[in-house]
C-alpha cells in the first residue's frame, strides 16, 4: 500500500520504500533521506528570481555568494519532487522522517501475508 506524503513523493508501507506518486520509480528506502534517490540539480538563484523591470539587474533572486537552489527530482519521469534554498557548502537535509511501524499499524499491517489494509 502506498500512502501520499507529498505531492509527488509517496511512501510504500509493504516494501519500506520512498516512491515516485508520478511514474512508482522506487527511490530509496524508507530509512533513507528520500532525496539519495532522486536526481540532483543546482541553479543559481537569478534563473529562477529573473530581473522585475526590463533592462535592469534588480531581482528578488538571493546572492548566489549566500544561497544555491537545489531541485530534486524523479529520475525517472524527471518530476521535481522537491526544491530547497541552502547556503552553499551546506550538507542537503533530511527533512521527513516517518514512524514507519506506526503507520503499518494505521494500516493495518497483516503479519502473516505482510499485505496492508486500512482500518
Amino acid at each position: 500500500m502506498k500512502i501520499r506524503i507529498m505531492e509527488a513523493l509517496d511512501i510504500d508501507l509493504e516494501k519500506e520504500m520512498w516512491c515516485c506518486n508520478r511514474c512508482g520509480t522506487e527511490l530509496t528506502g524508507a530509512g533513507d533521506n528520500y532525496k539519495k534517490g532522486c536526481l540532483v540539480r543546482e541553479r543559481l538563484p537569478s534563473e529562477v528570481h529573473e530581473p522585475l523591470v526590463e533592462d535592469s539587474s534588480f531581482s528578488f533572486a538571493p546572492d548566489p555568494d549566500w544561497c544555491r537552489l537545489i531541485e530534486f527530482y524523479c529520475p525517472r519521469c524527471g518530476v521535481m519532487i522537491e526544491n530547497q534554498y541552502l547556503p552553499p557548502g551546506h550538507p542537503i537535509t533530511h527533512d521527513i522522517e516517518l514512524d514507519i511501524e506506526a503507520l503499518q499499524q494505521r494500516y493495518g499491517a497483516d503479519s502473516q501475508t505482510g499485505s496492508l489494509s486500512r482500518k
